[in-house]
């Protein structure tokens, strides 16, 4: 395939959602309250962990704790973005950083993939390998896991990045979206193409399929196991645990799942954009809210934090 060197596009102008005035504040309203709860929830779960000594010695906290971190990447990414755009309308962005949020937004939502695989390998071993657990997911194998993690994220994209950046891009340069997205992008690029959209897709599949195989492989084994339980309340426990943790993963593979079933055209475009705001915007606020802050441990540790910011507060106060 022959690469261009050179592009005669150095800007690119995103469309985002065509509202009027009106739309477009309580837009604009919304992202910022939801970015700022988002931001919260997330902070607040990693100086929890951070703080309490149980806590953060447990791996399914210390893989938490880090996909909070990953959470609140996820958002800023994309919100500021599409706040500044709101704000300002000024809708033109650089070609270089297109592609770098293009980069940063698909390996951040890679890096999640590959951490629901982590949390689905944590709760297989927990429940159906309790005697060996605590062997298997010390605290130094869960930081090397969670690292993994970051790092495959991270090198997975890199190939589709580097292909699609080297694309001729000799106009229009409108994207009709809110973000840098793989097929708006593909559908600007000048042909010859080559084998650039089929790389991707390969990539994005191997992706996107090898971590919901793992996840539903996980979970399989892990009903049946509970299933086979002859202990009714520890049958109950894990079902309550893991109700939590396949919602938060069907939330996010069933929205990152239906952008390949849409047929692309106009309507793809116009779904495409509800499905990315969603998983860009409202998952990473709903996460907290259904893995951890719902959680028995994780309200006595911010009990405890409260007490002692309180604490804090009253003895300067007093002084």
């Amino acid at each position: 395939m022959e690469l261009a060197n050179e592009t005669a596009i150095q800007e690119f102008i995103l469309l985002g959602f065509g509202m009027d005035q009106q739309k477009r504040f309580l837009l604009l309203v919304f992202l910022i309250i939801l970015y700022v709860l988002t931001l919260v929830e997330n902070s607040t779960i990693i100086t929890l962990v951070c703080q309490d000594n149980h806590l953060g010695q447990v791996p399914m906290y210390i893989i938490l704790s880090n996909f909070s971190w990953l959470e609140m990447c996820y958002v800023t990414t994309t919100i500021p973005r599409m706040l500044f755009d709101l704000v300002t309308h000024n809708q033109v962005i650089s070609f270089n950083a297109c592609f770098f949020q293009f980069y940063l937004l698909f390996s951040l939502g890679t890096t999640e993939f590959f951490f629901l695989s982590a949390m689905a390998l944590d709760r297989y071993l927990a429940i159906c390998h309790p005697l060996h657990y605590q062997i298997i997911m010390t605290p130094h194998s869960c930081y090397i896991l969670v690292t993994a993690c970051w790092i495959l994220g991270f090198l997975g994209y890199i190939t589709p990045v580097v292909f699609l950046s080297k694309l001729s891009y000799c106009g229009p340069n409108i994207i009709d979206h809110f973000v840098c997205d793989l097929i708006p992008l593909l559908s600007l690029a000048c042909p010859p193409l080559g084998n650039a959209p089929l790389i991707c897709q390969i990539i994005v599949n191997i992706l996107f399929l090898s971590n919901v195989l793992f996840v539903i492989l996980s979970y399989g084994i892990v009903i049946y196991t509970l299933m086979k339980s002859s202990n009714k309340g520890n049958c109950r426990k894990g079902f309550n645990t893991i109700s939590m943790h396949l919602l938060v993963v069907t939330l996010f593979y069933s929205t990152v799942g239906a952008m390949y079933l849409i047929p692309i055209g106009e309507s793809h475009l116009k779904i495409s954009k509800t499905i990315t705001l969603f998983y860009v915007a409202i998952i990473p606020f709903l996460n907290p809210l259904i893995y951890c802050l719902r959680n028995d441990q994780v309200k006595e540790a911010l009990h405890k934090l409260l007490a002692e910011i309180s604490g804090f507060i009253m003895s300067t106060i007093t002084v």
